[in-house]
């Protein structure tokens, strides 16, 4: 793929570092100077725990509030798309983010630095395991993490609730939204198709409660330092189209046709990758409800590890930066180890590791390059922008949602699934509240409203304070 195809030529962003003699050449196709784009993309790789809401948090405050590169409108047009795509809507936001800013090229760094460090630190971790059979020092060092997620997640459902929901009614849509996922188990794209439902007839009946609002950038208000025309734009073709789906084929085809000639077709390295493409195309309905069919799989059907086992790696996951899919590499870490065939137990994990890490993540680069610029063609489309103004006040409901579920199992260590009627809720038990994580809560919220710390800050701050907790002797669990 060309990096500057069907790219303008664009100035560098007011404010940003410009290089020391800009020329044609530098400026062309990027509206962030590319090296200033991947040092960004870098940071916020660093800082995507807690899953979807927290990364979507994350990618929020760097390049809305902070960088203003996005104005919030802009934004969430590139969530709501992303939101009814199988597969990691947030890894899907950074491509989409990435491919505004510097075109393919930067969707394809904003992607891969998006998923790599998680993956590094999932791979290690895996083999740490399977060599140790413990995890206690990593739950030690990152026992801060889960509680200034929690707190990362609420300013996100503050800042977007704030931004997004200028209408009463679309308030309103924004709690059943909340309501529907965490009181009623209501499937995740009922409640999107719903609530796309919902601001197109809105739309109709009062176009004003569905307009846009102008496009801040910040807090107090300040536009985005890149006006919407500046962003990167490919006019949709069948050809462009045609083109990237050879490549996505030739992407796939090479690693998998490699791994069935050099072990067959019978091995475990195959039946992983096979089963990972497959699911990277049905993974609807956010993490958690692919991650019940993953290990209902992988444990039921092709015993490639055991309950407990998948339970602690889903823990290791929410430990680590990235999507929370990324435990698909611990699935497949264990069951190639465990089966190697006739390749070496650690040769067999590691490949299986990468190659289910490539299949699951590969999809959606490819999701965002052909589909965006039919998506960027519509965004002045009043009736699907009505529709996408209704998805975005349920994307604050769903972030809640998640908020809420992570809160419950990161502050208690018993949380019970109690059912009435059509409801069915997450009851804790108050006796198992985790006092270390009740205190290093407050603590991360009060950085995180209080103070405006950095994410990035917030999380060290965090981290440091569950390992203190953990040397003292204090329980974490």
């Amino acid at each position: 793929m060309n990096a500057n195809e069907d790219q303008p030529v664009m100035p560098a962003v007011p404010g940003a570092e410009p290089p020391a003699e800009p020329n044609a050449m530098s400026l062309a196709g990027h509206v962030v100077p590319f090296g200033e784009a991947v040092r960004a993309w870098f940071a916020i790789s660093l800082q995507t725990f807690g899953g979807p809401a927290g990364q979507i948090a994350v990618m929020q405050r760097a390049l809305v509030d902070e960088k203003r590169w996005l104005g919030q409108q802009r934004f969430l047009h590139a969530l709501n798309y992303c939101m009814l795509l199988p597969g990691p809507e947030a890894q899907q936001l950074a491509i989409y983010t990435g491919w505004l800013l510097n075109g393919t090229r930067g969707g394809v760094v904003a992607g891969l630095l998006f998923v790599l460090p998680g993956m590094v630190a999932l791979l290690v971790l895996s083999a740490i395991y399977v060599a140790f059979g413990t995890t206690t020092a990593v739950t030690a060092l990152f026992a801060g993490l889960a509680p200034a997620v929690l707190a990362i997640v609420a300013q996100a459902v503050v800042r977007v609730g704030k931004r997004a929901l200028a209408h009463p009614v679309l308030v309103v849509m924004a709690i059943a939204a909340f309501v529907a996922l965490s009181v009623f188990d209501v499937a995740f794209p009922i409640v999107v198709g719903a609530a796309a439902v919902g601001g197109w007839v809105l739309g109709r009946v009062a176009p004003h409660a569905v307009a846009a609002k102008g496009d801040s950038g910040t807090e107090n208000g300040s536009p985005p330092l890149i006006p919407d025309d500046a962003l990167h734009a490919a006019g949709p073709s069948s050809a462009r189209t045609v083109r990237l789906l050879a490549v996505a084929v030739a992407l796939w085809l090479v690693p998998m046709g490699a791994v069935v000639v050099l072990t067959g077709t019978d091995s475990v390295l195959t039946e992983q990758g096979l089963f990972f493409s497959g699911t990277a195309f049905v993974t609807f309905g956010g993490a958690y409800a692919v991650l019940a069919y993953v290990a209902q799989q992988a444990v039921v059907t092709y015993a490639w590890l055991t309950p407990g086992e998948m339970v602690r790696g889903l823990a290791l996951a929410e430990t680590t930066p990235g999507p929370l899919i990324m435990v698909v590499q611990f699935v497949a870490f264990l069951g190639a180890y465990r089966n190697p065939g006739d390749l070496d137990p650690w040769v067999a994990a590691v490949l299986a590791s990468l190659l289910t890490t490539w299949v699951t993540f590969l999809p959606s680069f490819f999701f965002i390059f052909i589909g965006a610029p039919y998506v960027e063609r519509l965004r002045g489309n009043r009736a699907l922008s009505a529709a996408l103004t209704g998805i975005t006040a349920a994307i604050v409901g769903v972030i809640a949602s998640l908020a809420a579920y992570f809160a419950l199992h990161t502050l208690f260590a018993e949380v019970a699934i109690r059912r009435w009627g059509p409801m069915i809720l997450d009851v804790p038990d108050l006796s198992s509240i985790r006092p270390v994580a009740l205190v290093i809560t407050i603590a991360a919220a009060l950085m995180v409203f209080r103070l405006r710390w950095s994410v990035l800050l917030t999380l060290g701050a965090c981290a440091l304070l569950g390992v203190v907790a953990a040397l003292v002797g204090l329980p974490l669990s």
